[in-house]
């Protein structure tokens, strides 16, 4: 009798055991399972956010080349400076603003009196803007190989670890290691200059009132004047060349132009991007991109 109690008592833990191992196997499968659906589900998510992004980044390609087509379509003579659109492409929006760069002063071709004025504009002291444009001029200003160069010594006196460039900004940003200019000052031009128009002159017709103030002479009277004449279809756009003081007035574009392209995808996820292109005489591309940036916020919202 003992013997079969024993034996009953080892049935017992076998069974015992087999639960559980059998009870360990179901939770390790329903971790797996557990862990294989979070995989899923973030794969699908970063599916759609990827897909998001793709329809919003061919959008604004698809808004480029229509800015681009209606540019190039167009003889020089007549091609406008400055234009907004929008457009549906398939089942997104697009929006464009483009802008000749004439309209903001180039940091490679202007002289001193405009880079002067744009900053006494911005609220410079008229003592110090002559100086800071100094510096700019410095750094763009080539000099001969073993010259001793002021500007050079300057730099070390300050502890630099570089030197100036001594050749053109090939970026507005690089504004930024101009030493000797206030961050301040930096930041509050940097949205009116370019390196892109490749002329000493600004656009009247499209540049902002700051940049219009910057022009040597210009005085407020003047400006409001010139704002209100510009608006003013009736008005021949010609003569505010000699009403700005000509010299450094234009109604002239440049062939680069500025755009800023919004778009909203069919799930609503916004995009833009501020793109400069450059249009070509020649070749097989109409034009050629100088300059791209993203901002992408995923965030919906309105259409536009």
């Amino acid at each position: 009798m003992k013997g079969a109690g024993q034996e009953r008592a080892g049935l017992r833990d076998s069974r015992g055991f087999i639960v559980v191992a059998v009870l360990w196997m179901l939770a390790s499968l329903a971790a797996l399972a557990l862990i294989y659906l979070t995989y899923v589900t973030n794969t699908a998510v970063t599916v759609a956010v990827n897909a998001d992004r793709l329809q919003a980044d061919a959008l604004v390609n698809a808004g480029l080349e229509l800015a681009a087509y209606r540019l190039t379509a167009q003889n020089e003579a007549v091609r406008p400076t400055s234009g907004t659109f929008n457009a549906r492409v398939g089942a997104g929006r697009v929006s464009v603003t483009f802008r000749s760069e004439a309209a903001r002063i180039d940091l490679n071709m202007a002289p001193k009196p405009l880079l002067a004025g744009l900053m006494t504009a911005l609220g410079v002291s008229a003592t110090d803007a002559p100086v800071y444009a100094d510096r700019i001029l410095a750094w763009r200003t080539s000099t001969e190989a073993g010259q001793d160069n002021p500007e050079d010594a300057f730099y070390r006196t300050l502890g630099a670890s570089y030197l100036p460039r001594h050749a053109p900004f090939p970026h507005s940003d690089e504004l930024w290691l101009v030493r000797g200019i206030p961050a301040a000052v930096v930041e509050r031009v940097l949205p009116f200059v370019t390196v892109f128009s490749n002329m000493r002159t600004v656009n009247v017709l499209d540049a902002a009132p700051q940049v219009v103030a910057a022009l040597p002479g210009m005085t407020p009277e003047t400006l409001q004047q010139v704002l209100r004449d510009r608006a003013d279809p009736r008005i021949d756009p010609r003569s505010l060349v000699g009403l700005a003081g000509g010299a450094n007035a234009t109604v002239e574009g440049s062939r680069a132009y500025r755009m800023t392209v919004a778009v909203e995808a069919p799930s609503h996820r916004r995009s833009s991007a501020e793109i400069v292109i450059l249009l070509l005489d020649s070749g097989d591309e109409p034009y050629r991109v100088l300059s791209w940036h993203n901002a992408y916020d995923g965030s919906a919202g309105k259409p536009l």
